[in-house]
Parts: structure tokens; C-alpha cells; sequence
């Protein structure tokens, strides 16, 4: 006969209250406590019955995770952040994808609001303002990225300018001069593209250099074969420039590959820099120059507000925006290894 809430409570000598709160995960918890129920539930093989507790509770202890893809580096990355950080608070995570696609992105959020969650973290790049009427306001959900659509749950938003301005003046400071900006996108939108542009051309100034259009070199998708056509595209027009900024980590990885493969020695002839601090970039030759952006706080704190937002409705006062801080951390893509400063390696 399979094991029960009461049974696992016996083995652990607490009370089936405690065991409650063990699986909703309550953070307050003594340590040995916690180890005594964790050990009884795997010598008891105990599984919650996540159907009854549904129809008891309401809720099922299951969220949704919507982001434009997996196969790339920091949404794979940040998918398993969150999955990790809604295993402590006892939450189940069903992922789905959009391709950055406008129509599937409607469509999961409007889908999953109808589905067995208690809630979402949504990731949209392809919405506007206009889209909002389409979204059920009352819906638990956490907006992360793009500031693209308002007033749907609380937002939690990279520090995109701020993002770029360290990137860019990092190397300035090197006394790097041309610098390529990579990834950049013409749309009118508050899109993390434009605030990045807009950052690196403010750093470019403070520097006292110009900003040179044909250094702005636009992408279709933030990957790493985009970012090696670009530079290669570069080189062949022979524009003089003596560093990279990748909007993200791939398209820097991308560039470092072009520049390397054309024989050009990163960073002696051009420094490279990215952002993320994806994995990648870390065991890169040379490990790529990054600005992290807090990937794990950001998993951790939007299960946080969403959990709330499941728990308390939405709040009075209004939602909540949370930029999130950066570090800048400084490897051998911008700087000799010798000669670079002790920063993090993460």
C-alpha cells in the first residue's frame, strides 16, 4: 500500500502539519528537521497525490514557464534556475516554448491561464502594448525580459542600459576606440536591443569617442551564427575596429570564432565582450568577457512573486518592476590573463 502524508510523519517524528509544510515549502524550517522529513520520504517512497490536493486546496502546486527557446545557451540556462528554485518552494514546472513568435506567445498565455496552474512566468519578445486586452488580468503571472507589455503581473527586467554602459566603458578604459555594437534592432519599442544601443553610445560619449553608425550592426536573432556572418560581413568591407560588444553572449562567441578563424588574435587586435555569463563563455579560448546579470536571482525572485501573486491576488497597490543588478567580470577575451584583475570566474 503506498505510503501516506500521516506515515511519513510518523517515520520523521513530526507532525503531519510539519510535513504540510515541508511540501509547500516553507522556508522557515530547522535544518534537522527538514532532513528527517526529506529522509523519510525517500525511504517510504512517498508521493503526494497531486489530484486530491488539487480539489482540496484549489491549487495544484504547478506553474508554467514560457520562454522563447531552449537551444539557446541563457534561456536553457535560466529554464533550469527556475525549475531549481520552484523545486524549493515544492512547485512543479511545465515549460513551453515560442519561437518568439507573437501568435504562439498569445496562445500559451491565453492557453495555460485555462490549464491545471496555479500561474506563469512569461517571457514575451515578440508582443506589444496592444496585446494586453488579449491577456486575462487576473491570471498569476511574472513578466521577465522585455518591458513590452504593462500592467499584466509584476516585471522583472535586466538593467539593459546600464547593462551596456559597463560593458562599453570597460573597454574604453582598455583604450579600445572603434567598438563594434552587435546585436542592434530598429525597432521603436523600449526593447532590450535599443536600451543597450542606447547605453553603449552613452559610454561611447563619456569617452570622448564618436559613435560611428557603420559600428551598429543589426541581427536577426541574438545567436552565434548571426554574430559571426556580422563581423565577417565587417571584415570584408575592411572597417578599421578594435573591439566587440555582443549584445548577449552568443553573438560575442559568434565574433570571437569570425575574428579568430580570419587570424585575427582576441585581445591583442580586438576585444570581445558579451553578456550573460553563460556557460559557454566560460570555457571559451579565451573565456569571454562578460557582464552577468544575475541570472539565479532573477529564477529566484520571480517564483517569489509569483508564488505571492498566487497566494494574495493582485496586490492593491499595483505591480511591482525589479531591475535587477549586474557585475561586470572580466576575463581574457578583453584583457591578457596575466594581467587581468581578480574578478569573479563564476
Amino acid at each position: 500500500m503506498a505510503a501516506t502524508m500521516t506515515d511519513v510523519a510518523a517515520r520523521a517524528g513530526v507532525s503531519v502539519k510539519t510535513v504540510s509544510n515541508f511540501f509547500n515549502g516553507y522556508q522557515y524550517m530547522r535544518p534537522d528537521t527538514r532532513a528527517r522529513i526529506e529522509a523519510a520520504v525517500a525511504e517510504l517512497d512517498y508521493r503526494i497525490n497531486r489530484s486530491a490536493r488539487a480539489l482540496r486546496s484549489g491549487r495544484t502546486r504547478m506553474i508554467a514557464l514560457v520562454l522563447p527557446e531552449l537551444d539557446h545557451s541563457y534561456f536553457a540556462q535560466l529554464a533550469q534556475e527556475i525549475i531549481d528554485a520552484a523545486d524549493e518552494r515544492g512547485l512543479t514546472v511545465i515549460v513551453e516554448t515560442t519561437r518568439g513568435r507573437r501568435d504562439r506567445e498569445l496562445a500559451a498565455v491565453t492557453g495555460i491561464a485555462g490549464q491545471v496552474v496555479d500561474g506563469a512566468i512569461y517571457g514575451p519578445v515578440a508582443l506589444g502594448p496592444h496585446d494586453a486586452r488579449h491577456i486575462d488580468e487576473a491570471f498569476p503571472l511574472v513578466v521577465i525580459g522585455e518591458r513590452l507589455v504593462e500592467g499584466l503581473g509584476d516585471h522583472v527586467l535586466i538593467a539593459d542600459l546600464e547593462v551596456a554602459r559597463t560593458a562599453v566603458t570597460h573597454l574604453t578604459a582598455l583604450g579600445r576606440k572603434r567598438v563594434v555594437l552587435l546585436g542592434v534592432n530598429d525597432s521603436p519599442l523600449p526593447r532590450g536591443s535599443a536600451l543597450r544601443r542606447l547605453g553603449a553610445e552613452q559610454a561611447l560619449t563619456e569617452a570622448g569617442l564618436a559613435v560611428d553608425p557603420e559600428l551598429a550592426l543589426p541581427v536577426t536573432e541574438w545567436h552565434r551564427q548571426e554574430g559571426a556572418e556580422a563581423i565577417s560581413g565587417l571584415l570584408d568591407r575592411g572597417v578599421a575596429f578594435d573591439a566587440v560588444f555582443g549584445f548577449n553572449d552568443a553573438l560575442a562567441l559568434g565574433a570571437q570564432w569570425e575574428l579568430q578563424r580570419r587570424g585575427l588574435t582576441v585581445p591583442d587586435d580586438v576585444a570581445v565582450i558579451g553578456v550573460d555569463d553563460t556557460e559557454d563563455g566560460r570555457f571559451a579560448q579565451p573565456p569571454l568577457t562578460t557582464v552577468s546579470a544575475g541570472r539565479q536571482s532573477i529564477a529566484h525572485l520571480t517564483v517569489e512573486l509569483l508564488v505571492r501573486r498566487i497566494e494574495h491576488g493582485r496586490p492593491a497597490a499595483g505591480f511591482s518592476t525589479h531591475l535587477m543588478p549586474h557585475e561586470l567580470v572580466v576575463r581574457g577575451s578583453t584583457v591578457t590573463l596575466s594581467s587581468a584583475p581578480n574578478t569573479p570566474a563564476h
